[in-house]
């Protein structure tokens, strides 16, 4: 019996890591592409890439590989009658179910891991390398298309020779408090500071317009901070991008703004009430004050949610376990792919659409954060259900 144990979890160690490699690698040059087309980046800026990307890509092939593999080891297993004959001793098949669960759990925590890395280490790598590239990015989009554009900006021009673009027409969306500006010149020329992280675009014989109009036959330079543009500061940086152990100290900070929007809001209200400044209250006034408390709760609702997203994601690994091996040995004489896709269809139907439901209302405070774990549950406790059945019958 422990001969067979061992087999099983060596077969399924095997089988783990061949699937794991080849799917990792074929998500991987799906990201790899997706960065080129998006970003419009080279060779050189794609390879330096490569080891914030795998984390990425391993994050979304681990829970499926851990699927497969179990469907087609225990798949396998069942239809070589080895579990007919575990019973027959008066052996329960768990014997051989348990090590297989605690390996998931293994691979659960590395999951998380995983996740985490992919979201914090991995993406701010990517942006560092985007920053880094991005002269030669604006530029090569510019030669090609004769124009770039993001969220933020966009630059649309007649023509370039060598670093001059010749007629430029740059517009800086708004942000914030800061409305938006068109910089229309004759030429300019873009200069990237990688100490401060700044794109500049120099113009000459410009035309400015935005909150105020301004023509000028010098000179003109417009900074646009990189950091801002990719999300890179903190106040900014989206809760998905936090480490975990970051999220902690970067509730306390939310918590504490929180508490200024709310205090500043009193004060302002109790002034107006003192001096009998009504208009400081009316509607148009006050929307900004209430966008900016809401902007407050979400963002600290979301960190708050954050912490129980990266762990349901990472121990839907063995969720998966737990549903697969059972329904590999009851429907032994099917093929493992056929097995596969039984387990995984009702995991894509029901597993998948509760935890994007789940996240969302979590996120906007209809539900609180543990409820991101209710597609987990559904699956452990179908999971259970069908071992039940195996042990039963």
């Amino acid at each position: 019996m422990r001969i067979l144990t061992r087999y099983v979890v060596f077969d399924l160690v095997k089988v783990f890591l061949l699937i794991l490699t080849g799917l990792t690698l074929t998500i991987f040059i799906g990201l790899v592409g997706k960065e080129a087309v998006e970003k419009g980046l080279g060779l050189g800026p794609l390879v330096r890439m490569t080891p914030y990307l795998l984390p990425q890509a391993m994050q979304f092939a681990v829970p499926g590989t851990m699927l497969l593999a179990t469907t087609y080891v225990y798949g396998r297993l069942s239809s070589y009658n080895e579990i007919v004959a575990i019973k027959a001793l008066g052996i329960s098949p768990m014997v051989l179910v348990w090590p297989t669960l605690i390996l998931a759990t293994l691979v659960s925590f590395a999951g998380v891991y995983i996740n985490d890395l992919a979201v914090s280490w991995g993406t701010r790598g990517v942006q560092r390398v985007f920053v880094e590239s991005v002269e030669d990015v604006v530029y090569g989009q510019l030669q090609m298309h004769r124009t770039y554009s993001n969220d933020k900006f966009s630059i649309i021009v007649r023509g370039i020779e060598g670093r001059r673009l010749i007629q430029p027409t740059l517009v800086i969306e708004a942000s914030g408090d800061r409305a938006a500006v068109t910089i229309r010149a004759k030429e300019a020329e873009l200069s990237f500071d990688a100490k401060k992280r700044m794109l500049y675009v120099k113009s000459h014989d410009f035309e400015v317009t935005g909150p105020l109009t301004l023509t000028d036959p010098g000179t003109y330079e417009q900074a646009i901070s990189l950091d801002e543009w990719t999300g890179a500061l903190a106040k900014t940086r989206s809760p998905s991008h936090f480490a975990l152990n970051e999220i902690g100290p970067a509730i306390t900070d939310g918590e504490h703004r929180l508490e200024e929007v709310e205090q500043s809001m009193t004060a302002q209200t109790s002034f107006a009430l003192l001096t009998g400044d009504f208009d400081a209250l009316g509607e148009a006034t006050w929307q900004a004050h209430e966008h900016e408390l809401a902007a407050a709760h979400e963002r600290l609702q979301r960190l708050h949610t954050e912490p129980w997203r990266r762990w349901a994601n990472g121990f839907s690994c063995l969720c998966f376990v737990l549903v697969g091996a059972p329904m590999a040995i009851r429907l032994r004489h099917a093929e493992f792919l056929a097995i596969f896709f039984v387990c995984f269809l009702p995991i894509l139907v029901v597993y998948y659409p509760l935890l994007a439901v789940s996240v969302d209302q979590a996120k906007d405070g209809a539900f609180p954060p543990p409820a991101v774990w209710l597609g987990n549950i559904v699956l452990a406790l179908w999971g259970l259900w069908l071992l039940r059945r195996v042990i039963r019958y």
